[in-house]
């Protein structure tokens, strides 16, 4: 299996976008190979471990908070995670911290890579200090899981609410042995027709199983649960809203010195994954059911929230100009409402694109010496809706003036690729640099990170465009001359 890297290297610290050292987000390699029968040391412990599951979204988050202890006689910095095979490839944005010190940002977590035979992989968490013996700390492991969540049953009428349906093992995985450990599940609403029950024996305090809080269910407390040990669960409960997940997203951003300008376009390609519609689709049920609007399974709306300043937004699809759109400028937030050209009900794929331009001194600075620039962007301006969306692919590209060097980025998003390119367009010489970053299985709760670009541009390069277009013009009238200068006719001329 190819080794997918996850976490880049923290952000470096910009005040009022004074540049003072910047850090390199380069994606991690994993350049340790695991047999299919590797078992990681029994070094550690989980004194305690606390799993919440959000089930708000179209995603499920987990949130786990573990006590680890070192049990060996030297100290330890590696703590291995373990996923399913089958489940680790739609584990999306895991970021470990120090639940006592989350100031000090992420640790470094890298997948190793495995024989294709093996049905478990992990997770690496490298500690940035190693655990001395007997010592503890306490880690915050926080990830979102893609395509999880199953429409039961798996067709609905046009108005009928939505199931769905959510597994996991209501023991967390483990590579090492744990003391005691709980799952809370938390719940959108208290419609949970379905779920399952363990024998009151495994509980450590002999209670029913799960625990029942309003719209929050507890499994445990469970005691010395063994590495490995799994005890799979399910739930069933009532999720009336589409379950919106991009399999791609390209994301452009062009910046124009000359122009002042910073061009956005944003491709997608989209699914709602809910269920589907048991009969034809009825577009006077439909008109009907707008007027009272009731919940629905069907994706009807997208809401872009831009930055103050965006202008000249438009919306296209596979057909042309959709001009089911509003535009809201304002002073704090810019907000783009998409409406598409159909609903997209359960099992319907969509795709389309957005673009925008905005004032380029918004997010670029030059810095006081030199001729040195630093663009501060966010990486995902997608939509904001209340049920989420989930990104299975991301494509970015930063298109910078040409002859733009010396290109160096930072963000928090965790990264699989990252290079640079070239990219041509119309009257340019040797092509524009392109700052290419590719992601995946990220959720719209990255919208919050910020992408930090930092690039030479000389003065000299900016008259590069203007002295090309100059030298094109001149070379035209040239030859316009020469060829109109040239005598066509036939024929000998008569002497007067």
């Amino acid at each position: 299996m190819r080794p997918i890297p996850l976490l880049s290297s923290c952000l470096a610290a910009l005040s009022s976008f004074a540049f003072a050292e910047l850090n390199l987000s380069q994606p991690l390699l994993s350049k340790q190979v695991l047999p299919s029968t590797f078992k990681p040391p029994q070094v550690f412990k989980n004194a305690n471990l606390v799993r919440t599951t959000n089930l708000d979204k179209a995603y499920p988050r987990e949130t786990i908070n573990v006590i680890i202890e070192n049990i060996d006689s030297k100290p330890q910095s590696e703590y291995y995670l373990p996923f399913e095979a089958s489940l680790i490839s739609r584990i999306g944005g895991l970021e470990v911290k120090d639940k006592k010190d989350a100031e000090k940002g992420s640790f470094k977590v890298e997948v190793v890579e495995f024989d294709v035979e093996s049905s478990t992989e992990f997770y690496l968490i490298h500690l940035p200090t190693p655990l001395a013996p007997k010592q503890q700390q306490t880690l915050s492991i926080s990830y979102s899981v893609l395509s999880a969540l199953a429409p039961v049953p798996a067709q609905i009428g046009q108005s009928d609410k939505q199931y769905v349906q959510y597994t996991f093992s209501a023991y967390t995985p483990s590579a090492y042995k744990t003391e005691k450990q709980k799952t809370k599940i938390k719940f959108p609403n208290g419609d949970i027709p379905d779920y399952t029950t363990l024998p009151a024996d495994l509980n450590a305090e002999k209670k029913a199983d799960p625990q029942k809080q309003g719209s929050t269910f507890t499994y445990g407390p469970y005691n010395d649960v063994p590495a490995g040990a799994e005890e799979f669960v399910s739930v069933r409960y009532e999720f009336t809203k589409p379950l919106t997940h991009a399999s791609l997203l390209e994301r452009d951003l062009e910046v124009s010195h000359w122009g002042g300008n910073l061009a956005s376009e944003e491709r997608y390609w989209v699914t709602n994954q809910g269920a589907q519609l048991k009969n034809h689709f009825s577009r006077v049920e439909w008109q009907k059911q707008s007027y009272m609007n009731p919940p629905t399974s069907a994706l009807k709306a997208l809401n872009l929230p831009l930055h103050p300043g965006a202008m000249d937004p438009y919306f296209t699809d596979d057909i042309g100009n959709v001009s089911t759109s509003r535009f809201r400028p304002g002073k704090k937030e810019a907000l783009l409402e998409l409406k598409p050209r159909y609903p997209v009900f359960g099992g319907w794929k969509y795709s389309f694109r957005v673009g925008w331009n905005a004032d380029l001194s918004t997010y670029l600075r030059k810095l006081s010496t030199g001729d040195s620039y630093v663009l501060k962007v966010p990486f995902l301006e997608g939509p904001r809706i209340g049920e989420g969306i989930a990104y299975a692919r991301v494509h970015l590209r930063v298109v910078l003036p040409e002859g733009a060097k010396n290109v160096k980025y930072s963000t928090t998003v965790p990264l699989v690729d990252s290079h640079n390119s070239l990219h041509k367009t119309f009257m340019d010489t040797i092509g524009r640099t392109t700052l290419e970053l590719h992601a995946i299985n990220l959720v719209d709760e990255f919208r919050e990170r910020d992408l930090i670009v930092t690039y030479d541009y000389p003065w000299t390069a900016g008259y590069r465009k203007p002295i090309v277009i100059t030298l094109g013009m001149f070379a035209v009238f040239t030859v316009a001359w020469v060829l109109g200068s040239i005598d066509t006719s036939i024929g000998k001329k008569k002497m007067a």
